[in-house]
């Protein structure tokens, strides 16, 4: 339930920022008058992400008939999500900085062009958002708990729903929120999540036997980790955790999650700053010294108390 949640709530709150700031850039450009394209693009892009929803279960539920073939069909979806996941989190990081600009960029030139256009790009700009949480939530699903009940789909709706309304407020300006933080541990979690959907993958490619060793277990912990009580579900509903996986299982859990997780908390390096060239210390006027004075083409005075010389005394006496 949590799971599908969390997934509901990142991938919504990443749609909503983007519609947002459509939204924004065409008040603030004084082009009301292209909203409607924009909601109709974005429109159409959620009816698009429910259809393919609706497709992939009932492709599981009804085109598959053999029990093989839709454990191998799981396992496949499952796959595919782990990999949506990971690309979308590490995008993310990435582009969370530029986002803004290359969305205001499209959508001038999308203005140019015409209404069409403004509608596609809105589309565009929310539809891999939408794709990727139908794929994850039905893998998340399955993994969670067989896909049985409504649980998860309100927990995914209730995570979509909190989305749309931190977007709104912050369109407001009325709620602040540090979203290098918070993507940063939904996407720690959602990689715990992933690793969980992983495993589930590995689990349905041996039921399906597309891979060895589904009796051969890493470990059995039914006695602390009994499956009924609430926190051996809730384990298993949010990260796939279960008493006794196969070895495959964990290798495929381990493999996955400590790796990408480490990769993914470390921080980016940051570019090395260009030395300074030292500084050329101005060379002060040298002073006159005793040892060098200065010459002015006429012999000096003796200073008093000193022997005079023959050159100063020939000098007094032309003088």
């Amino acid at each position: 339930m949590f799971a599908t949640y969390l997934i509901g709530l990142r991938e919504g709150l990443e749609a909503t920022l983007v519609v947002s700031i459509l939204v924004a850039f065409l008040v603030k450009s004084q082009r009301r008058d292209r909203l409607p394209q924009v909601w109709a693009g974005v429109g159409l892009a959620a009816v698009l992400s429910v259809f393919f929803g609706w497709l992939i279960e009932y492709t599981s539920t009804s085109l598959l008939a053999r029990s093989e073939d839709r454990e191998l069909f799981e396992a496949i979806t499952s796959v595919a999500a782990v990999v949506f996941v990971t690309w979308m989190i590490f995008w993310m990081r990435k582009a969370a900085r530029t986002i803004a600009g290359e969305l205001r960029g499209k959508l001038t030139e999308a203005l140019a062009v015409g209404s069409l256009a403004v509608a596609g790009m809105s589309f565009l700009a929310v539809i891999r958002e939408g794709l990727e949480t139908a794929l994850i939530f039905y893998s998340a699903a399955q993994s969670a708990a067989g896909g049985a009940g409504r649980g998860p789909l309100l927990a995914l709706t209730g995570g979509i729903a909190t989305a749309v309304v931190l977007g709104f407020l912050l369109y407001r300006s009325a709620l602040k929120i540090n979203l290098s933080k918070f993507f940063t541990w939904t996407g720690a979690l959602l990689i715990l999540v992933a690793a969980g959907i992983l495993k589930y993958g590995v689990h349905d490619f041996q039921e399906a036997g597309a891979l060895p060793g589904l009796n051969n277990h890493a470990f059995d912990i039914s006695s602390v980790l009994d499956p009924s009580t609430w926190y051996a579900a809730l384990l298993a509903g949010m990260f796939n955790i279960t008493a006794a996986p196969s070895v495959l299982e964990m290798v495929a859990w381990v493999a996955y999650a400590l790796p990408v997780l480490a990769l993914f908390l470390r921080k980016p390096a940051t570019p090395a700053k260009p030395a300074a060239a030292p500084a050329t210390p101005a060379t002060p006027a040298a002073a006159p010294t005793d040892a060098a004075p200065a010459t002015t083409g006429e012999p000096t005075a003796a200073a008093p108390g000193e022997p005079e010389t023959d050159a100063q005394s020939a000098a007094r006496q032309r003088a």
